[in-house]
């Protein structure tokens, strides 16, 4: 068992606040009709292991959660980078803002989203996504 709950009734959100498309899916989740726990990882420290687990529950590694390009991430540590697996878990202690896209927990399914359309077809009920 993860240290992460899962709820069939239940959306979790790991989003950075200060990005605009984690504000534009906050808002779509927060407009859903299930309960909805909201994590802003600009304010709330995710620990190494949470992050291994939502890495596992998306099916990639700790590394494909960061955003390679982002201008924060490049200025740091440059633009072709082969890092340990700790040390990209404290890239994202130290760097919240370079997480790739948020991160949902739809039930027990976890997926990326890049867009508030991501999460619309996750939620709708006669959609072929997750229920």
């Amino acid at each position: 068992m993860g240290v992460i709950s899962t709820d069939k009734n239940e959306i979790k959100l790991y989003f950075h606040s200060e990005n605009s498309i984690g504000k534009q899916i906050q808002a779509y989740v927060l407009a859903s009709e299930k309960k909805v726990l909201t994590i802003d990882i600009s304010k709330t420290k995710v620990t190494g292991t949470q992050w291994t687990e939502l890495a596992k529950g998306l099916g990639v590694g700790i590394s494909d959660l960061i955003n390679k390009e982002h201008p924060d991430f490049v200025k740091n540590y440059g633009e072709h980078v082969d890092l340990e697996q700790e040390d990209w878990l404290k890239i994202l202690d130290k760097q919240p803002e370079v997480l790739t896209a948020p991160i949902a927990i739809i039930g027990e399914h976890f997926v990326q989203l890049t867009s508030p359309s991501d999460f619309v077809k996750y939620i709708e009920p006669d959609s072929k996504g997750i229920k």
